[in-house]
């Protein structure tokens, strides 16, 4: 009987550049132990954290937008050739029978080029779903312009007419063209049969948009695991924390106007577009700028609380989990996929508007802690993928 040797990992980055970076090359170095795992990248970085035995192969050719030569950079966004063409040079040394190619981010650097030369040579493919590009043109299903959830229905005459994009006009057409390459590749020939969910909250939108043949895993993402993971006694911390990004989709702006106005000791961890304008209007907010995983873990333990106050659907944010960990709560926003991390009054609160998260700082209530999260991805990640080979086989 044929055996499962070979994983080809598929990610635009090979260096942390956000959580599906961060999960593909977790991804890899988990699995390096039990297959011959191939990294396939469009941008490289000699910050890469990818185990030494991961064979790793990049086509150096960064992200198509930042390209000085913009045409080349939208054909590049809608149809990568050169990284299909060196794709192709790799699979064809590979047994498709003994092979998995586990796509997780393609839309910065690779294209659906990557997917269209991995089922045109015959190997099974399976898709983590980290955002909603599957789906939407922006990949959020967030009007960046009212700073809202979208309610339109992707790729329709509305949708199109939308200027939700956070650039511009022109870009939201860049985007809507490459949304319609990458269905043609990836949803009307009914190739994409196994795709991998991080959390029910994400899968419940992105099942609707799914051929109903389609086989849903679920996998949830691994977190980086304290050594020293002992509870907290975070009601003698005297902060609260927003680690991320730091913009308006991700309610940055929300975290410093309410712990502002409650007299609040607030701390932010992140960079982001929003950094000076939000230091300016609230001086009595720490910013901290952009920190290395150990020195978040330390701010994390100071904590009172983690607030995730994000406008955005989310998919499974990592900061969330990474703080419970140690007994910290955490409160976030009902309209995010955190609030399935969430039970109310036990490991954190959620909150429908800023009155109810006023309300929840306001309380300080004492929770009796519990959170049960296991590092099981390895053992998950390798079930799956026994799953996808043997139905496939």
């Amino acid at each position: 009987m044929t055996k499962l040797k070979n994983i080809v990992v598929i990610n635009d980055f090979d260096y942390i550049q956000g959580g599906a970076s961060k999960v593909a090359i977790e991804t890899a170095n988990t699995l390096v132990d039990k297959y011959n795992v191939i990294y396939f990248s469009g941008d490289s970085s000699d910050k890469s954290t990818l185990n030494k035995r991961v064979k790793k192969i990049c086509t150096n050719q960064g992200e198509a937008m930042k390209n000085k030569n913009k045409i080349k950079g939208i054909i590049n966004g809608i149809y990568n050739f050169k990284a299909k063409k060196q794709l192709k040079k790799i699979l064809v040394t590979l047994d498709k029978d003994e092979t998995i190619i586990h796509i997780h981010g393609w839309t910065k650097c690779l294209s659906s080029s990557v997917f269209s030369v991995s089922w045109k040579l015959g190997f099974r493919v399976v898709l983590t779903m980290h955002d909603y590009f599957t789906a939407c043109p922006n990949g959020g299903y967030f009007n960046y312009k009212r700073n809202e959830i979208c309610q339109i229905r992707p790729l329709s005459i509305r949708c199109i007419k939308c200027n939700c994009d956070s650039r511009n006009y022109a870009f939201k057409l860049y985007r809507i063209i490459r949304q319609f390459v990458q269905n043609r590749i990836v949803k009307l020939n009914d190739k994409l049969t196994d795709v991998i969910s991080l959390s029910d909250f994400s899968e419940k939108i992105l099942r609707r948009t799914l051929n109903q043949r389609v086989n849903v895993h679920r996998v949830y993402n691994p977190i980086d695991l304290d050594n020293d993971s002992s509870k907290i006694d975070y009601d003698k911390n005297n902060y609260y924390l927003y680690v991320g990004r730091v913009s308006q989709e991700k309610g940055t702006d929300i975290f410093c106007k309410v712990l502002s106005d409650l007299d609040e000791k607030g701390i932010v961890v992140g960079d982001g577009p929003l950094l000076e304008k939000l230091k300016c209007s609230y001086p009595k907010i720490e910013f901290v700028g952009w920190k290395s995983p150990d020195d978040v873990k330390k701010y994390m333990k100071g904590a009172r609380a983690l607030i995730f106050p994000s406008r955005l659907y989310e998919v499974s944010p990592l900061t969330t989990y990474e703080i419970m960990q140690y007994g910290i709560p955490v409160i976030t926003n009902k309209n995010c996929a955190a609030v399935d991390q969430i039970r109310d009054g036990v490991n954190g609160f959620s909150y429908s508007n800023v009155d109810e998260l006023i309300k929840i700082i306001r309380k300080k209530k004492k929770l009796n802690f519990k959170f049960n999260y296991n590092n099981i991805y390895k053992e998950d990640i390798v079930n799956c993928y026994e799953q996808i080979f043997n139905k496939m086989g």
